[in-house]
């Protein structure tokens, strides 16, 4: 039975064979990004963080509003409005001809990208503004955080039960520790070396050291996860914009993307077989012909030491039980074979929802184009990011490529 799509660069049933080629080589660029400090912002919302952070990528693309016509929006904790993207497209002064709001818990920003990508590569949009933001921290007291985030469970066999993100974050490492050897003091380097990262970007939440044996001395929040485990709440907003056609000298090219969703509730996450990570990184590999071994920079989302550990080693950039080790060795710092969260991740440049994550791909960004300052690492030039949603749930992996 004819499916009636044709293959990847055939001539659909309208077009000429060279139009089918045209279409084939067509690529989307990052040409813009932006991105607010994070922390405590007094006076911020929703809107007013993704506005600031969308200016700063308009500014950066050297494009005006003008040539915006499409808009991926995250969702917002402290702004649950239905149409949360053409709210923002008003308010920012925009009428884009795609515009439609994306959830998919930390993954959101990574998929957006991915979805900009896709859509620019269709044909349906030339210059697509990304954005997320939100005030969690000022705007949303502690309890109705953890209750919004905790819906993530299943709503009858496990909310009634009581457990917040932190608690189902630490059953899987709990299992994981015990599968692989992994130690507490293991999953306190990842917080270590955030931190040092985020020592070195102004706009970081945190920027004091910390050691191994203060965050093994932090409070419990969550056996075997400690308070400097976790990632903080903040206030924040990132965007980026995924164009057709570079717009300024920066070419930075989206080289190909892949995702997978295994589950949604961690009582019914998989017990065998590739992880979400296993099976997003194999697409996204499959979509862009980059071998891992070509990587220079990695941004990988870090939730918790745990997440950043498991995927780490998900994603083929260290062994079983190991990742932990190379950290200690330098492996993931700035000036180490494989550069990873030079801005200090969601553990210690901060986390406000969709933007926290997209901040992965800001830095991404500034250090492929040499604009990373005291952070800039030797080389750059291709990147793999990946994003997670949920307990492990959803996984987007994307490369990104310097070109000349």
């Amino acid at each position: 039975m004819d499916s009636g799509f044709a293959p990847r660069g055939a001539p659909r049933n309208d077009e000429s064979e060279d139009d089918a080629k045209r279409r084939t080589f067509i690529m989307s660029y990052i040409t813009g990004v932006g991105l607010t400090p994070f922390g405590k912002i007094d006076g911020s919302t929703t809107l007013s963080l993704m506005r600031d952070a969308a200016e700063q990528a308009l500014a950066d693309a050297e494009l005006t509003r003008s040539d915006i016509d499409g808009l991926l929006c995250g969702y917002s904790t402290t702004m649950p409005h239905i149409m949360l993207a053409t709210v923002f497209a008003e308010h920012f002064g925009i009428r884009p001809a795609y515009c439609h709001a994306v959830q998919v818990g930390g993954a959101t920003g990574m998929a957006m990208a991915m979805l900009a990508h896709q859509l620019v590569e269709s044909g349906a949009a030339k210059n697509i503004l990304v954005v997320g933001g939100e005030n969690r921290l000022s705007g949303q007291s502690r309890d109705a955080s953890v209750q919004a985030l905790a819906q993530v469970g299943h709503p009858v066999y496990e909310v009634p039960l009581g457990p917040t993100i932190p608690a189902y974050y630490g059953l899987v490492a709990s299992r994981y520790m015990h599968q692989h050897g992994v130690s507490e003091e293991d999953l306190a380097a990842f917080a270590v070396l955030m931190r040092a990262h985020a020592a070195l970007h102004p706009g970081a939440q945190f920027h004091e050291p910390i050691s191994i044996a203060e965050v093994m001395a932090s409070k419990p929040i969550a056996t075997p996860l400690k308070l400097l485990d976790c990632c903080p709440v903040s206030d924040g907003g990132a965007a980026l914009i995924v164009s057709r056609e570079p717009t300024t000298t920066h070419r930075i090219k989206v080289r190909g993307c892949g995702q997978a969703h295994t589950h949604q509730h961690v009582t019914a996450m998989p017990a065998d077989g590739p992880s979400g990570a296993e099976q997003s990184i194999a697409r996204a590999k499959a979509a862009s012909g980059v071998a891992l071994g070509d990587i220079r920079y990695a941004a990988v989302y870090d939730s918790f030491t745990i997440t950043l550990l498991m995927l780490l080693e998900d994603l083929g950039l260290a062994p079983r039980g190991e990742a932990a080790a190379r950290a200690r060795d330098g492996y993931f710092s700035r000036d180490g074979a494989m550069p990873l969260n030079t801005h200090g991740g969601l553990l210690s440049y901060g986390h406000c929802g969709v933007g926290g994550a997209m901040a992965h791909l800001v830095e991404t960004h500034l250090q492929m184009t040499g604009r990373a300052d005291d952070r800039q690492v030797r080389d750059a030039s291709l990147a793999l990011l990946h994003g997670d949603g949920g307990v492990l749930s959803s996984h987007v992996s994307m490369f990104l490529e310097r070109v000349r």
